[in-house]
């Protein structure tokens, strides 16, 4: 939420101090969706070039990017509040956090030598197992230094109540920056507005269930009046919607990765040369997402083998997340989720690596024709419309209970030069996705200065080796390399 965001919309009235922001019904749900097993943060470990970062004695300099840190805090204001619910309807709202302090969310630890990637990992999974506090603001961001080759990490953990992949993106321009920089700007003061009385709160809930069907008519009566959205136009996007329900509700096939799942997470990541990928999107006529799709499709072939899984009647579905920001209006912020769905069904079963990438691009052909995302995104707004806490909160638990596929995969653009934490150099990004109830692995892939970053994560003991994943991505990469240069 930005400081520019009117008042009246941050619920705050011009003649009040307290202030507040109601949660949207898709951040609400991640709220929802979260369990003592299923925790709902997103995030993503940089690796940096520690070179510039040491202090005389040898070790990091933790305290500049302490201060680097709460300089950049008055841009991320949602980053000092914390969720409370509204009396009766129990609606998360967002009030600010009288009692913050930026030294319970900045945390410092050291790997013991050699500081390998595999110890780096085992400790990020320890990290990522542990739930966030709901009395605080809902992110850690953990320091991470002694890893090999003079490079330390930086694991940012956020909850997924406060953002998606792309936002996620945006975060990260307010915390490292394009040109390298020596001194931390100075921290501006700060001053917690009052929370808001539960009357106040009970008022503001009462008043927006009876403006959520004014909201949904003018919604819907400006999508007809839009000159580039006409009747026509809207009775395609409801039978977008209707499809896309349909394909929410196609169940998959049973994996080994498909069952309970505990709290605790192992992960895994590697990286791939993007600019081949991009030389391979040229010659096979696609999209870099399918070329993803292809190599996440060696890679659970790869597992699911080793698992011994009868992969010939074996429909392996996904949900990919579609970004939505550029069709929805005041989401220009990085705040909060904005993001749509496919459900892709993938050719695990496939031997030959050229099938399986001409079933993926013909499938997400389809998907880009039929307007999946846009119809996923539709139905996501007309319960907005109904301002009903209690239909978001069924649509969760049928998703819980239904599960209505195998596996997430989120492929998300990010900048293609190098980005700094004051003057140490980003080289690596690896995102990690949270595990949903029965989905025992999940991977997320993030492009960054030339590096296609794969970051891999599953249930401690429901995948006790996500090797045979990496192997397999990299053996589907090589058959793309192989076929692509024919």
């Amino acid at each position: 939420m930005s400081n520019d965001t009117p008042r009246a919309e941050r619920g705050e009235h011009p003649s009040s101090g307290p202030a507040f922001e109601r949660l949207s019904t898709q951040d609400s749900s991640f709220l929802m969706f979260e369990g003592r097993d299923t925790p709902m943060h997103v995030s993503a470990v940089g690796l940096f070039d520690a070179a510039l970062l040491l202090r005389e004695d040898g070790g990091l300099d933790f305290e500049r990017i302490r201060e680097h840190l709460a300089a950049v805090l008055h841009r991320l204001p949602r980053y000092r509040q914390r969720v409370i619910v509204t009396p009766v309807e129990a609606h998360p709202v967002w009030i600010d956090d009288e009692r913050f302090n930026l030294d319970y969310h900045l945390r410092h630890t050291c790997l013991p030598p050699p500081g390998s990637e595999e110890a780096l990992q085992q400790l990020i999974g320890r990290v990522l197992s542990q739930q966030l506090d709901r009395h605080k603001p809902l992110w850690e961001i953990w320091v991470v230094e002694g890893v090999c080759d003079g490079r330390f990490a930086l694991l940012l953990k956020v909850h997924h109540c406060m953002v998606d992949g792309v936002g996620g993106m945006q975060l990260l321009e307010h915390l490292l920056s394009a040109k390298p920089m020596r001194d931390p700007e100075p921290a501006q003061p700060w001053t917690p507005r009052p929370r808001p009385s539960p009357v106040r709160l009970a008022a503001d809930a009462m008043v927006a269930r009876s403006q959520a069907p004014v909201d949904a008519a003018r919604a819907l009566a400006g999508a007809v009046r839009e000159p580039r959205r006409t009747a026509e136009d809207l009775g395609r996007s409801l039978r977008a919607m209707g499809r896309a329900l349909r394909d929410g509700l196609h169940l998959p096939g049973e994996t080994a990765h498909n069952r309970r799942i505990g709290s605790h997470r192992r992960v895994a990541w590697l990286s791939l040369g993007l600019a081949e990928m991009r030389s391979l999107r040229k010659r096979l006529d696609c999209t870099v997402n399918d070329l993803v799709l292809a190599l996440v499709t060696g890679g659970v072939r790869a597992y699911l083998e080793r698992e011994g899984a009868d992969l010939a009647h074996l429909d392996y579905r996904v949900v990919i997340p579609v970004n939505m920001r550029a069709f929805r209006e005041g989401a220009e912020d990085g705040s909060g989720n904005r993001v749509s769905a496919w459900f892709v069904s993938l050719p695990v079963a496939e031997p030959d690596p050229r099938v399986r990438f001409d079933r993926i691009r013909a499938e997400t052909s389809r998907l880009r024709e039929s307007d999946a995302a846009v119809g996923m995104d539709l139905f996501t707004r007309v319960v907005e419309w109904t301002g009903s806490s209690l239909l978001t909160y069924a649509g969760v638990r049928l998703a819980a209970r239904v599960h209505p596929y195998n596996m997430i995969v989120s492929n998300v653009p990010g900048p293609q030069f190098p980005l700094h934490l004051l003057d140490a150099r980003l080289l690596r990004l690896y995102p990690q996705l949270p595990l949903f109830e029965s989905q025992g692995l999940g991977i997320a892939v993030l492009s960054y200065d030339g590096q296609l970053c794969f970051g891999i994560v599953s249930d401690w003991d429901v995948v006790q080796d996500l090797a045979p994943v990496v192997e397999g991505i990299r053996a589907a990469h090589q058959e793309l390399i192989g076929f692509g240069a024919g």
